[in-house]
């Protein structure tokens, strides 16, 4: 299988922006061993302002650009090297790229960017994309790794976009406030009553919440890719999900 895996900054750092050693080597462990088994994974990772927010012990997520920035070019290197010395160690090498709302609207930039990652998973490579977030200040185009996965997934032609979130999937009801709440864990189509679960932003140090990651649910349907919610937390479950069982929220992909 093509996979794209996009986990979120509360599954990599903890609020502190401090790395959360436990779920990183965790995911890393997983990752590897479904590549080992021959599938090709692709790994949207958010995390660089958060990092660099703990890096650079700033007390809280700055909210001028200039230092979301400075934050991101800092974190973004503890992100890779953290990448980079957990899955070498299980023989696997890693690649950075770096997107932009103008890589995605160029199309020569964009065919640039599927090739190169077409041909970084022919060499076995695995490929970890972000948003440039040092130098892009318009967030019309992506905006956030949500979205970004999923503009991702379709290029590429994935057969399963995986988010981990905070979140273990789509509730009919808050489950912080409604002891009620049921897990929704297969969702066919998009209608009003799925669009209305949706709430607003997620966790303090990310960007997205349910509005996103139901944009990015319809943007894999439409292609014809399945996408699954679930609790990042939980990095084992990634077995499971691949196998098709009923692990957080199953958004099916509309089949030619």
């Amino acid at each position: 299988m093509r996979i794209v895996i996009k986990v979120g900054t509360s599954t990599l750092a903890y609020p502190t922006g401090r790395l959360n050693i436990r779920h990183v080597e965790q995911l890393c462990r997983v990752i590897s061993d479904l590549k080992n088994a021959g599938n090709e994974i692709i790994l949207v990772s958010s995390g660089a302002i958060g990092m660099g927010i703990g890096k650079l012990m700033l007390s809280g997520k700055p909210t001028d650009i200039p230092t979301k920035q400075a934050a991101a070019a800092v974190g973004q290197c503890e992100l890779m090297y953290t990448y980079d010395r957990l899955f070498s160690g299980y023989n696997h090498t890693v690649a950075q790229v770096l997107l932009t709302g103008a890589s995605v609207e160029s199309e020569t930039q964009f065919n640039n960017f599927k090739n190169t990652v077409n041909r970084l998973l022919e060499l076995h490579a695995l490929p970890i994309i972000n948003e440039n977030d040092t130098v892009a200040t318009d967030e019309i185009v992506i905006g956030d790794n949500d979205t970004l996965s999923a503009i991702v997934a379709v290029s590429v032609g994935a057969d399963l976009l995986v988010l981990l979130s905070d979140i273990d999937g789509l509730f009919t009801a808050d489950p912080h406030r409604c002891s009620d709440a049921k897990l929704i864990s297969r969702i066919d189509t998009i209608d009003e009553y799925i669009t209305s679960l949706a709430g607003g932003a997620g966790s303090v140090s990310g960007t997205g919440g349910m509005v996103t990651k139901l944009r990015a649910a319809e943007m894999c349907m439409s292609a014809g890719c399945d996408m699954v919610i679930a609790n990042g937390a939980f990095p084992e479950r990634l077995y499971d999900i691949i196998d098709g069982a009923d692990v957080g929220s199953r958004f099916i992909g509309r089949r030619q």
